[in-house]
Order: C-alpha cells, then structure tokens, then sequence
C-alpha cells in the first residue's frame, strides 16, 4: 500500500457479516455497494494486503460462516470522500460469539488486533490508521452482570487501544446494537449510545432489518449500515483529520 487511509473493523458476528447467510452457508449475492474496488484493500488474514471481496472476515472469523458485513459498503461509501491518490485499508479483526471481557488488554483477541494494526501501518510510510469501526455487544445482554459492565470496559478498551497504537485520539465509531436477549439489550444500548468520550461516535443499528434468525443483520441491513458508518466518519471525524486535529 503506498498510501493508504486504514480503518480497524472489529467485534462480534454482526461486524464479521452474516448478510445473506442462511443454513450456514452464504447466498453470495453481492449488491453493488459491496462490489471490488481497485483502491479498496484488505489485510489479510496471513498480513498481506490484497483487493478486499466480500465475505472480508473469512480468515479471520473462521469457525463460523461469513457473508456481507458492513466493511466493504463502507469504504465503497466513503470512497468519493478520500483522495484519488490514496487507497482504503480494511484490517478484519471481528470473531462472532465474543463478549467485550474477550477484549480485554492482553487477551487473544485484543493482541490480534494490535498486531494487526501495527503491521497495516507498517506497510507504507504513508499508511495512517484514520478510525476502529466496532460492532459488538449482543453477547453482553447474556447475564446481567456483563450488560451492567459494558460502559466500564467500552471505556478500558478504548483508551487502552489509543494507548497501545500511540493514537491517543484515534477516532473510534461504534454501533448501537440491533438485537440480543430482550431483557438486558436495552442495557447495552444505553452504553453504547451514552459515551461521553473525545473522539467517540455511536450509529445505531435498531430498525435496521434482521436475518431469519432475529440476530443477525440481513444484506441490505448492512448496505444501510455501511452508509451510516461513512456519512458519520465523514461528518463527525475527516474535516477534523484533514485540519490536522487526529494526527
């Protein structure tokens, strides 16, 4: 990547994708918001970067089966936004089934995803690391406890990734949380939608279509996320990055 904007995608399942899959296996429809794009790339689960296709978690979310998430319509979204000379990094981090504890600094998963990270930006001189896109929470309205817990360590995780990048105000764009069992996930959102942190913005999920499965969002769900996810990072975060505020 000779120049590149980076985006960290990571969470759980619904950040992975499981548009369009249905009895374990993906229908491979393709809209054309999730189409290649020359100047869209993806880190690879071996650490090379390559054109980014839909499914983009398949090496990374491996246990289970990937379809369209909201990676790929982001960053064709985003792309009219950013400069013809520069490409757009997508680092895959998302495993479905994980709760933020999961997350937690020193765990695999969070290890994984600085490592990731750091070898994204190692690519190029010109690789900059502009935001963390996270999608995670449904596991956390499984016991009161972890729903009661999500703010504290949301916060943790932030502030601990910023610090472990050295981007100690990295823009970080979570998603409100669309599904989980009913009597906690309104905890959940309640966390999500209530941080009060420099740099953070919340899109939420809630009325966004679901899968059969009333947990996953469907494909066109993610379309409609992709889009929200780039109009908030364009609106909330690049005039502040082309100023110089996020350097």
């Amino acid at each position: 990547m000779a120049k590149g904007n980076i985006f960290i995608l990571s969470g759980q399942s619904n950040m992975s994708g499981r548009g369009g899959v249905k009895n374990r296996q993906w229908d491979g429809v393709l809209p054309e918001a999730c189409r290649p794009n020359p100047s869209i790339l993806r880190l690879s689960g071996a650490g090379a970067w390559e054109p980014a296709r839909e499914p983009l978690h398949f090496d990374i979310d491996v246990s289970k089966t990937c379809g369209i998430g909201p990676g790929m319509p982001f960053a064709n979204f985003l792309r009219p936004q950013i400069p013809q000379d520069s490409d757009i990094g997508l680092v895959p981090c998302a495993e479905g089934g994980t709760a933020i504890i999961e997350w937690e600094r020193g765990s695999r998963l969070y290890s994984q995803m600085v490592r990731r990270a750091k070898e994204a930006v190692s690519s190029s001189a010109a690789a900059e690391i502009k935001a963390v896109i996270w999608f995670q929470g449904e596991s956390d309205t499984l016991s009161d406890e972890d729903a009661g817990a999500y703010r504290g360590r949301m916060e943790k995780l932030i502030g601990d990734l910023r610090s472990d990048l050295g981007l100690p105000s990295l823009p970080f764009i979570q998603v409100a949380i669309a599904s989980g069992d009913e009597g906690r996930v309104e905890t959940v959102r309640e966390a999500q939608l209530g941080f009060d942190l420099d740099g953070v913005a919340c899109v939420d999920a809630k009325g966004l279509p679901l899968n059969e499965d009333g947990l996953h969002l469907s494909t066109a769900a993610q379309v409609a996320l992709g889009r929200l996810l780039a109009e908030t990072y364009e609106k909330r975060f690049l005039p502040a990055i082309i100023q110089g505020r996020f350097d």
